[in-house]
């Protein structure tokens, strides 16, 4: 079994009258069992982090951003992480009407230096489409489909969740809960896995 804690912040930075840059920094905390029946390790993961530069207003309904995406090395252990500094293009286009948002983000990552033996290749997919209720509940379905040039393989992951909106003492707060099925994965990996989310909102 894994065991992984992403502390995902997601950042609207003004950068001039009509354009903002998104930071969306991905930094994972894993405990992951061996699968050799060794020790357990534990620790902080490769740090993925993406710079969407994005007009305020959408262009024919549609909010685009495009920009660069770094990869750090901040894994503790050797195990949880390339050991490698990557980058690359990344794009997210999505469009909200009718109680749905619906849309695509993705990235390229290759490696340019760093001490892991394994050099990085991969390539990021995430469609995804949404509802929302007027209660303010969300069905969503996405994937996260990853394709390692290196390896020539893919992980398909398929994710079904549901989100409830809430106010705690007057900030917005969403929790979420989904499944996640794997319907294509390296030789040895996982069949399913579990998806909790705690957002919090803090509006202008």
């Amino acid at each position: 079994m894994k065991y992984m804690a992403n502390i995902q912040p997601v950042i609207p930075i003004p950068i001039s009258e009509d354009w903002n840059v998104i930071v969306r920094t991905i930094l994972p905390v894993i405990y992951a069992e061996s699968p050799t029946g060794g020790s357990s390790t534990s620790g902080l993961g490769d740090t993925t982090q993406s710079f969407f530069f994005s007009l305020k207003n959408p262009v024919g309904g549609w909010i685009l951003g495009a920009g660069p995406v770094m990869y750090y090395p901040t894994a503790t252990e050797s195990a949880l992480g390339a050991g490698k500094w990557g980058a690359g293009p990344t794009i997210v286009a999505l469009r909200q009407e009718h109680g749905f948002t619906y849309g695509i983000l993705a990235n390229q990552i290759w490696s340019v230096a760093g001490w892991g033996d394994q050099d990085i290749s991969a390539t990021y997919l995430q469609p995804f489409v949404s509802f929302t209720t007027k209660t303010y509940t969300t069905f969503a379905l996405n994937t996260e489909s990853t394709y390692n040039w290196e390896a020539d393989e893919w992980t398909v992951p398929l994710n079904f969740m549901v989100q409830q909106l809430v106010k705690i003492a007057g900030h917005p707060v969403a929790f979420q809960v989904g499944y996640r099925y794997y319907a294509e994965k390296p030789s040895g990996g996982p069949d399913w896995g579990l998806r909790f989310a705690i957002t919090f909102l803090f509006p202008k």
